[in-house]
């Protein structure tokens, strides 16, 4: 019996990077009463956003923008509502989008799938059948309800954020979507015991972009110590799974700040940061 080639996934979120470049020379040409007052009224819609845990600035490194706004949100609807509320500000008559990335919380399922499929295979369950499909969601509804703090995380608490886009190769000489489930299933886990070694130095999210966005996942990774991204990615590009099937976007790197501080901000200064205080927000869908 041909087992399906797909692996499982769980999938949270809503995300939306926002990548904005601010046009200094218009800002400085307004007089500072009114600087004082786009200041005030974007710190306090930020500031409600930034409260929630779901909402988060960084100042970009870089000729690629100035501003990254990252939202989690439990829906497509509240991101984009999120989305129009940062675009109603006055403030963003002085933003243009740079770029943008949109994606959902992704956890990929390789060793789960495998043992899943064999589980409905002994029960006698044909591939894609009701039975089949019945029984995959079971297992995958209480994986859901274990894995609920990684599918619907706030904004981790860290000073830098790295975020890039990435591929699999699926070219005519090395294509990640023909390989057999278990050789795929093999490459991710030792993929995956690289990051395993830095558990405590940095947290990463991966999330789900394909039919969403131009690459096929995002990943972001949050540190109080940024060489720890180069050395992560760096010991990464040496296994199989990067080696040979993996394709990167561009590198966005940003120092978070608090939505308080964007009068610093604006006034051209590098704005300090603190773990803002966040909103109870143990309830999850």
């Amino acid at each position: 019996m041909a087992m399906p080639a797909v692996p499982y996934t769980l999938d949270g979120a809503a995300t939306l990077h926002q990548m904005l470049r601010f046009h200094w020379d218009k800002w400085h040409a307004q007089p500072a009463d009114e600087r004082e007052a786009i200041v005030a009224e974007a710190s306090e819609v930020l500031g409600e956003m930034e409260a929630t845990g779901k909402s988060a600035i960084f100042s970009l490194l870089g000729h690629r923008g100035d501003l990254m706004v990252l939202h989690f949100r439990d829906s497509f609807d509240a991101l984009n509502e999120a989305e129009m509320r940062v675009n109603s500000l006055r403030l963003r008559g002085f933003l243009e989008v740079s770029h943008s990335y949109l994606s959902v919380v992704e956890l990929g399922l390789y060793a789960s799938t495998s043992k899943i499929h064999a589980d409905l295979a002994e029960k006698g369950f044909a591939p894609h059948s009701p039975e089949w499909e019945a029984g995959a969601e079971d297992v995958l509804d209480r994986q859901r309800k274990a894995m609920a703090p990684r599918l619907w995380p706030d904004v981790p608490p860290h000073r830098y954020c790295c975020f890039y886009p990435m591929d699999r190769k699926r070219g005519e000489e090395k294509n990640w979507y023909v390989l057999p489930l278990a050789d795929r299933q093999r490459m991710m886990h030792e993929h995956g015991l690289i990051g395993r070694r830095y558990q405590g130095a940095v947290k990463q999210i991966i999330s789900g972009s394909i039919g969403f966005d131009n690459w096929e996942w995002g990943v972001d990774l949050f540190a109080d110590d940024p060489l720890v991204f180069k050395k992560l990615i760096y010991e990464m590009r040496f296994d199989e799974v990067s080696a040979i099937y993996a394709l990167f976007g561009d590198f966005y790197v940003g120092l978070r700040f608090g939505a308080s501080q964007l009068g610093e901000f604006f006034a051209g200064k590098s704005p300090t940061w603190e773990a803002p205080p966040v909103e109870d927000s143990s309830e999850r869908p």
